[in-house]
């Protein structure tokens, strides 16, 4: 379908925007082996060092976001962001003429803006996929001028004014997630028998969450009913020493398991409650593998995305909240305590989350572009 196709992708700032895409070009590449994909991202954000580890080119250009306030500082960044959109137009403008692409898809980021407009103000056919139920700025502007938008969750289509109807493709998964099985990973790990809790705050850790598990773990330690499997982050390398501190003998506590970083692929299955932020990449996995969660927001992103995020799933009973500005250790206590005395709402609550999962995502994604190429 994409044979001989030249595709040029826009995404990055984050992980969020720059996986989704990583993942569609390598699914594209799989299947048209002649396609040839060139990416549009900044010199200094994510994409700079995940696109070319990928083996994919990244062709630069300079933007950034706007700030929302009216301090001296960021005024000064906001007339320097106005002056950077200006330029980019020309720069990306010689990006499409040199590459001369056959689809143009935006996957968000401020990148995504001028390179989508240009492309649809050419006569480029044309795609953008948002990963959050509440859309980004970028994306929300841009839907009505591309040809197809491709969403995570279809609430997001409500806060949207597409010029054609949408499409709902879900958010693509890594393979090797999907392959997990919850049993057997739960034997290898030596997990059987008590229900497991995984708790992580992202890769540099969020100290509301690691404060609440802290005391959740303090709080149950002696319970015995449940094994805990906590991911400090890099912010949280203290958390070991602090429970040492306070008289909690990791040495004769077994049931707790303490570390930096954890291997998703293999600890995901094995778990019976997750409790974790809800950003988009995550709750597609919590999804696909069916598990039950305590979705904890971040209140500093942008529009508040997270908390539309985790209600798609909250509104179908797929999980649980609770708000950053409720959060402590004594309600984060009070619900996992609430749920394991009920194994059979947590076990339905994991079946919800499985029944909004979408595992071909990364195939409907390449089905949308073909028609659009077509």
């Amino acid at each position: 379908m994409l044979d001989n196709k030249r595709i040029l992708i826009a995404a990055g700032g984050t992980g969020g925007h720059i996986n989704p895409a990583l993942g569609t070009a390598g699914y594209i590449k799989e299947k048209n082996p002649s396609a040839e994909i060139v990416f549009v991202g900044t010199a200094e954000k994510m994409e700079s060092k995940l696109v070319p580890q990928a083996g994919f080119e990244l062709r630069t250009i300079k933007i950034q976001g706007f700030y929302r306030s009216f301090k001296w500082e960021d005024i000064k960044h906001n007339l320097k962001t106005l002056w950077l959109l200006l330029r980019s137009s020309s720069a990306v403008k010689k990006i499409i003429k040199d590459f001369k692409p056959d689809l143009v898809i935006g996957f968000g980021g401020y990148v995504s803006g001028p390179v989508l407009r240009m492309a649809a103000k050419m006569g480029i056919p044309t795609a953008i996929h948002e990963q959050n139920a509440f859309p980004g700025v970028t994306n929300k502007a841009l839907a009505g001028k591309v040809d197809r938008v491709m969403l995570t969750s279809e609430k997001a289509e409500q806060y949207m004014k597409p010029k054609n109807p949408v499409t709902v493709t879900g958010l693509p998964v890594r393979g090797d997630l999907l392959k997990g099985d919850g049993v057997s990973a739960r034997a290898e790990l030596g997990f059987e028998g008590k229900p497991l809790i995984l708790s992580m705050g992202g890769s540099l850790g969020a100290k509301p969450i690691n404060d609440a598990v802290y005391g959740l773990i303090k709080n149950k330690c002696n319970d015995n009913d449940c094994i805990f499997l906590h991911a400090t982050g890099k912010n949280g390398t203290d958390f070991a020493q602090k429970l040492e501190n306070d008289g909690i003998k990791l040495s004769e506590h077994k049931n707790i398991i303490i570390t930096e970083y954890i291997d998703i692929p293999k600890y995901l299955p094995a778990a019976d409650l997750v409790i974790c932020r809800s950003g988009a990449s995550t709750l597609s996995e919590l999804q696909a593998t069916g598990k039950a969660s305590i979705l904890i927001p971040s209140p500093y992103v942008a529009e508040n995305h997270q908390y539309h995020n985790a209600m798609a799933l909250v509104n179908n009973n797929a999980a649980m909240i609770i708000e950053e500005k409720d959060l402590n250790s004594e309600k984060l206590t009070q619900t996992v305590n609430e749920l394991l005395a009920n194994m059979d709402k947590l076990t339905q609550i994991g079946k919800n989350a499985r029944k909004m999962a979408v595992i071909d995502s990364t195939e409907r994604i390449y089905k949308t572009i073909c028609e659009i190429v077509k």
